[in-house]
C-alpha cells in the first residue's frame, strides 16, 4: 500500500512483487520482443505490506524489450486500501539493463509510476532506481522522485528511499529458493513523533512447471517499524504466474 495505508494491513513481489523491478523481460532473437504475463496470488504483498488486506489478487502485465537492454511495460493488480480508497493499481515502468564484460555481474536503471486511477485520494507516486548484482546476489535502491499526496507531510512522497537485497539460488528439477530483505526510509512521518520506517524479510520456494507457468510458496514479515505502525504478523502466501 502506498499512502495513509499505514493503519491498514497495508509491495514485490513486481512487481515489483515482488518483483516488477527485480526482473526485466528477456530479449528474443529479434531486436524487439513483446511478452505478456498473468498471475494469481493469495495475498498481494509489496515490500512486506499487504496491498489487499490479506486477500487474493489477480495480476497481469505487458512488456516490450529491445536487445540493447531497454525495456518498458505496464502491470495491474486489484488492491484493497479500505473504504474510499483505490480498488486497483496500474503501474507503468521502463528501464535499461547494461551489458557488462563479465556476465556474472548485472547493472540496471529503472523508473516506475504507481497509479491508482479510481481512488478518492491523491496517492500516485513515481520512483527511480538502480539495481545490480553478482551471480545469485542482487541489490537495489529506489528513490521516490514525486508523490501526488494531498499534503506534504505524509508517506510515499518525494525523498523516500527503499533499499533491497536478495539471493536466488536455482535448484534441480525446476525448483529455486530465495531469501530477501528490504528497508523503507521515509522522508516524512505520517503524524508528528511517529517513525514509520520499517524493515522486512522473507523466503520463497519456486517451481517451474513449463507450459503451465511457475508456482511459488513465500513467507514474509516486517518489524512493524520503531513505533509499531505496520501490521507485523507473519504472512504466508502462494502464487502462480505464466508468461506468453
Amino acid at each position: 500500500m502506498k499512502t495513509q495505508r499505514i493503519g491498514l494491513t497495508a509491495v514485490s513481489g513486481a512487481v515489483l512483487t515482488a518483483s516488477l523491478i527485480a526482473s526485466a523481460p528477456a530479449a528474443a532473437q529479434q531486436p524487439w520482443s513483446v511478452s505478456a504475463n498473468i498471475g494469481a496470488v493469495s495475498n498481494y504483498i509489496w515490500r512486506g505490506i499487504s496491498q489487499t488486506d490479506d486477500q487474493a489478487a489477480i495480476q497481469g502485465g505487458l512488456d516490450l524489450a529491445h536487445e540493447s537492454g531497454f525495456y518498458a511495460g505496464t502491470w495491474a493488480s486489484n488492491v484493497d486500501f479500505g473504504d474510499g480508497e483505490a480498488n486497483y493499481e496500474l503501474d507503468v515502468y521502463a528501464g535499461y539493463d547494461f551489458t557488462l564484460p563479465n556476465e556474472d555481474f548485472s547493472l540496471g536503471l529503472n523508473t516506475i509510476y504507481y497509479a491508482y486511477p479510481d481512488g478518492d485520494s491523491n496517492i500516485d507516486f513515481w520512483e527511480i532506481g538502480i539495481s545490480g548484482g553478482y551471480k545469485w546476489i542482487s541489490a537495489g535502491i529506489q528513490y521516490t522522485a514525486w508523490g501526488d499526496t494531498a499534503n506534504e507531510d505524509t508517506l510515499f512522497d518525494e525523498g523516500d528511499l527503499y533499499y533491497s537485497v536478495g539471493v536466488d539460488v536455482p535448484l534441480a528439477e525446476g525448483f529455486g529458493i530465495g531469501v530477501f530483505g528490504g528497508y523503507y526510509d521515509f522522508h516524512n512521518d505520517l503524524v508528528p513523533n511517529v517513525n514509520a520506517d520499517y524493515g522486512h524479510w522473507g523466503a520463497t520456494v519456486t517451481k517451474d512447471v513449463g507450459e503451465f507457468g511457475s508456482f511459488n510458496f513465500t513467507y514474509e514479515q516486517n518489524d512493524g517499524g520503531d513505533d509499531d505502525v505496520w501490521d507485523d504478523d507473519a504472512k504466508v502466501w502462494v502464487g502462480w504466474s505464466k508468461e506468453f
